[in-house]
């Protein structure tokens, strides 16, 4: 028995130890010698990035994705194990949410369904053809590589476009309350949220486009200024894609992607900023007395399709376990039980795989027309979209896949009865009849997450009395939509050096939710406590401007800036003058005094690298901090952007900055914080986009597979 012992030990031993060694890194060969078939080289400028000239269309896209693994293999490696639903294999429990979710939602099922349908042949070549990229560099590097992932394909790429679309409107936030032991309420309180990667409601986005009659200079110009998370699945890539096919694109993506998001060509440029209408509604079934499967709808019984979905789990070293749960589905979509009852959700673009290829036609679009044909697709559920272009033209659309509601009669931002065809969706509004602005009068275009109704100025703007109040387009003005008509809007002859110091403002509007709070305070405070009186009298000569020397901005920040959404003009005198108090304690405690520099709390710090930052949040110019030790870190908000220029004669030229470097992942590369100091000092790096100027400013050039 011993012996028997003895040996058990010994092979178990040898498994924990040697696993790794008799476990496959790829679920099966990989065809090593297509790749030779691609015809690309990668140019990294001096900057670190990647200019990707192909042959064809399918040679660029390639070049990226080996381009891209070079850069951020393990947060690519992430969104594969996401959109796969096998995060908790790799990352343990916390991450079987995602796992549950892609089965609940049948990801794979609308893919597998739609793939060969819906898609271009062109862009199922372009999507093999990254796939093909990141395999290239995974079989290249293998110690790099988790295992069973590889290979990818062209399904997985349109896979993640899938599985992301749906968490940028909130789905993960609706599916997660109602998987919760509590009973459903979708009042969203920001201060008790755990932001994830996927949250840029409230840390929004701004976009600003003049034409030339609004410019000094006679020059088209657009600010591409999309505030993302700095790391992870949603943060900023910059790259370069050009192709002999006619694709001449320079801008941002996102890990796993094939084509820019946002960005420019030689011809015309534009930006999202996302929007908030309601595009998910939650249904409370009538579920039978006697079987827990059936529902009722429309004057009769219908059975829940009924799925397990298993999810495995990482328990230690090679150790996991699976465990099984059950998947519902019912005529409005999926369906979760809780204590509470059974609630469907129905949530806009069920079935719609072309995201990628609306963007692929963006990315090649040579004009207003071919980009209004891009963007009619519809493909896209969300995002304000705002264009300028060579010859002048500025257009501006709400784009959203907006349900229409048959019954004013329910409260469709909580739950609605599933029992009836009343709250049923009739479709969606069409495309045309979206809010949009052609080559306003007034040359001027902005959105920085704000109503669809001012996009520009007086009779430019669309008419918000033709749209239901149930859609939830926005109504209010941010901050920064407020200082971006006050600035671009309010200037008719604007210079080239005014447009990018209006882009890097960092003040408050006296009419935002901060200089009316302000105002309020200001007026009915007394105390006294005598460092309370100090900071009283900082506020009291502050300019509402956050630039990293203001003595006062750290005191507004934690005392005066609204706590919910930044156009609430809600006012507490009690709790601003609690939240003051508190704040002019930890101060004392932290820094020996309370005229302490914005910029020496407020910081960007990647490695080694330290500096102080202005701007904050609701500014255009945006930072997202978390305090860390009575620092404030940033950590969202201003990133990777652009702006881009046409002159007279049609000639586009770009500056851009990214908040870190095109190294996004490689502590020891010089490209993984060369481009912080410039972020903090407000300053851009020139877009180098022909061929000639790439080689002037060349770090090296190689064939992906021989660098």
């Amino acid at each position: 028995m011993k012996k028997e012992y003895i040996i058990g030990g010994i092979l178990l031993l040898i498994i924990v130890i040697g696993w790794k060694n008799y476990i496959p890194k790829f679920n099966s060969a990989i065809d090593v010698e297509s790749f030779s078939d691609y015809d690309v080289t990668v140019y990294r400028d001096t900057w670190g990035v990647p200019h990707i000239f192909g042959e064809k269309d399918k040679d660029t896209a390639y070049g990226l994705g080996y381009a891209h693994s070079e850069d951020d293999f393990k947060t690519i490696q992430d969104i594969l194990l996401a959109l796969r639903g096998k995060m908790a294999t790799v990352h343990g429990k916390d991450a079987a949410a995602n796992d549950y979710m892609v089965q609940l939602l049948r990801i794979r099922d609308v893919v597998e369904n739609n793939y060969d349908y819906q898609l271009s042949d062109d862009v199922k070549a372009v999507c093999e053809s990254y796939a093909d990229g990141m395999n290239h560099y995974a079989v290249r590097h293998p110690d790099e590589v988790a295992r069973g992932l590889f290979p990818v394909s062209g399904k997985d790429i349109v896979t993640g476009f899938v599985h992301r679309t749906p968490l940028m409107f909130g789905l993960d936030r609706v599916l997660g309350k109602l998987a919760s032991e509590e009973k459903p309420d979708f009042a969203f309180n920001p201060e008790a949220h755990e932001w994830g990667p996927f949250d840029q409601t409230l840390l929004g986005s701004n976009v600003v486009a003049v034409a030339p009659r609004r410019s000094a200079d006679k020059h088209t110009r657009i600010a591409i200024n999309s505030h993302q998370p700095w790391t992870g699945p949603v943060a900023w890539y910059e790259a370069h894609l050009h192709s002999e096919e006619g694709w001449n694109m320079n801008g941002g993506l996102f890990p796993g992607s094939p084509v820019i998001f946002l960005g420019h060509n030689e011809n015309l440029g534009w930006s999202h900023t996302v929007n908030q209408p309601d595009l998910i509604d939650v249904y409370e079934l009538e579920i039978h007395p006697e079987d827990e499967n059936k529902y009722f709808i429309q004057g009769k019984w219908e059975e829940l399709e009924v799925r397990d979905a298993p999810i495995t789990v990482k328990l230690w070293g090679p150790f996991k376990w699976t465990f099984k749960r059950e998947t519902l589905w019912s005529v409005h979509g999926p369906v979760i039980r809780n204590p509470y009852g059974a609630y469907a959700v129905r949530f806009v673009g069920f079935g719609e795989v072309r995201h990628v290829e609306q963007w692929f036609r963006m990315n090649k679009s040579r004009n207003l027309e071919e980009f209004g044909k891009a963007m009619s697709m519809h493909a896209l559920p969300m995002f304000n979209t705002a264009y300028a272009d060579k010859n002048g033209n500025l257009y501006y659309v709400y784009n959203a896949l907006l349900p229409i509601r048959g019954s004013d009669n329910y409260d469709w931002e909580g739950i609605v009865p599933g029992n009836t065809a009343y709250s049923l969706w009739r479709g969606y509004f069409g495309f045309d009849n979206l809010p949009q602005v052609v080559n306003p009068q007034s040359g001027f275009i902005q959105n920085c997450n704000s109503t669809p109704f001012l996009a520009s100025i007086g009779t430019d703007n669309p008419d918000g009395s033709f749209y239901p109040r149930n859609l939830g387009i926005e109504m209010f003005q941010t901050n920064r939509a407020l200082r971006a008509h006050e600035t671009f809007g309010a200037d008719e002859s604007i210079t080239r050096e005014e447009f990018y110091n209006y882009k890097f403002d960092t003040k408050y509007s006296e009419k935002s939710v901060m200089g009316a709070n302000l105002r309020k305070f200001m007026e009915e405070a007394s105390s006294e406590d005598p460092d309370v009186q100090d900071a009283l009298a900082l506020l009291r000569n502050w300019d509402l401007d956050t630039d990293s020397s203001s003595t006062a901005m750290h005191l507004a920040y934690d005392a005066i800036r609204p706590r919910s959404d930044p156009a609430d003009y809600n006012y507490d005198y009690g709790e601003i003058m609690a939240r003051l108090e508190k704040t002019v304690k930890e101060t004392k405690e932290q820094f020996g005094k309370l005229d302490v520099k914005w910029g020496d709390i407020h910081r960007l710090r990647r490695g080694k690298t330290d500096l102080a930052l202005s701007g904050g949040p609701d500014i255009l110019r945006a930072i997202y901090s978390r305090e860390k030790n009575g620092v404030r870190e940033g950590r969202a908000g201003d990133c990777y952007f652009e702006i881009v220029e046409w002159d007279t004669e049609g000639n586009v030229s770009a500056q851009s900055i990214h908040q870190f470097g095109s190294a996004t992942r490689d502590t020891n590369s010089v490209h993984y914080d060369d481009q912080a100091k410039l972020f903090a000092k407000h300053q851009m790096k020139p877009v180098w986009m022909t061929l000639e100027d790439i080689k002037l400013n060349l770090e090296k050039a190689y064939r992906p597979g021989e660098e």
